[in-house]
């Protein structure tokens, strides 16, 4: 991923850019908001504003659709993501202790970026490979029958990326 930080002026274009671009009949707040998120992979304080305007509505109107999802997140995001599956087939083959494993090696408790912003953790309640199980993805690119060797090698391979 490129860097999220842009300066004032390049970070408005850019949401105005994926606001103005949709290639929907009808634009709405939510549809901005997912095409803002889909340009620069979370929502800046400038976009509640630029989309505001651009919908017509007030700035708390776009901020309850905003806060409204979970997936929509407000910060930037790693430079790669790192989604650790804890669903059932996962949790029973041993996730748990491969997740905690992640956190020792990333230095973060729970879902986050790492200190460096290499990496975002996140959970995930099924990554739809349970035959492969535990399974974790980085930026969608699935790794299975997991170990703590292999997230250790995981991990080290992408603090170095």
């Amino acid at each position: 991923m490129t860097d999220n930080i842009l300066d004032s002026d390049s970070l408005r274009s850019s949401i105005n850019e994926s606001i103005s671009n949709q290639k929907r009949s009808t634009v709405t707040v939510l549809s901005s908001l997912l095409a803002v998120q889909d340009s620069l992979h979370y929502i800046p304080d400038e976009a509640i504003e630029e989309i505001a305007s651009f919908c017509k509505v007030t700035i708390n109107d776009v901020w309850s659709v905003a806060s409204f999802y979970t997936n929509f997140r407000f910060t930037p995001p790693g430079d790669k993501t790192l989604d650790v599956c804890w669903g059932p087939s996962c949790h029973i083959n041993g996730a748990q202790k491969l997740i905690t494993k992640a956190h020792d090696l990333l230095d973060i408790e729970g879902e986050g970026e790492s200190s460096d912003n290499k990496v975002t953790l996140r959970y995930s309640t099924c990554l739809g490979a349970c035959a492969q199980s535990p399974v974790f993805a980085i930026d969608h690119k699935m790794f299975g029958k997991l170990d703590e060797g292999k997230v250790e090698t995981l991990i080290d391979t992408l603090k170095k990326e």
